[in-house]
């Protein structure tokens, strides 16, 4: 049967692409939103699509999946971790009590497809990679990085923990630094005549 004016199947929603909207690699058809990182859902162009075999991946997750593995082989300011490698070596771990079960027992497509199972400790929900900001060794989102105590957002200059919860320097400095005349706080020290 003729093709009428119709075009290459898309490699990715397997519709047909026209001319107009189609984008080419590897001798493959895509429609320009059907264009995305497999891993990250990134929107590709020609300068940042590395293939390999009938997948496409932006040039990061490429890297991390396939690239070389090791010390010093990182992927610029996204492979950057302040995280120690093994938590159980330089600190003792206690036993986490186990977390709520979640409400939905089957999450949706759109989460599964995304690998997400962070979860904020302020809000409890799915911290995704676009909006996460690691705090006290836990992800957080970033409208929840926040002083407990004043909600001021922190950054990362301005951040400090006690147990797994986020203060800004100042509270955390008048509610668990040292007390006495001369350190900013109002108690007093006994004096011996």
């Amino acid at each position: 049967m003729p093709n009428w004016g119709g075009g290459a199947k898309c490699a990715a929603c397997e519709k047909t692409v026209y001319h107009a909207e189609e984008i080419q690699c590897n001798s493959r058809s895509f429609h320009k939103t059907c264009f995305i990182c497999m891993t990250c859902r990134k929107g590709l162009d020609s300068t940042t699509v590395a293939a390999h075999e009938s997948e496409i991946y932006c040039k990061s997750c490429y890297g991390k999946k396939y690239g070389p593995k090791g010390y010093g082989y990182g992927q610029g300011a996204g492979a950057l971790s302040s995280d120690p490698i093994n938590n159980e070596e330089l600190q003792p771990q206690e036993p986490k009590a186990p977390r709520p079960a979640s409400s939905n027992s089957n999450p949706n497509k759109f989460a599964q497809k995304l690998g997400s199972t962070d979860r904020c400790p302020r809000c409890s929900k799915a911290v995704y990679a676009a909006e996460k900001v690691m705090g006290a060794g836990k992800p957080w989102h970033k409208t929840c990085f926040r002083c407990l105590l004043c909600g001021k957002s922190l950054e990362s200059t301005t951040v400090t923990d006690k147990d797994g919860e986020l203060y800004c320097k100042v509270c955390y400095a008048k509610n668990f630094g040292p007390k006495g005349r001369g350190l900013g706080n109002l108690g007093m020290v006994e004096e011996n005549d």
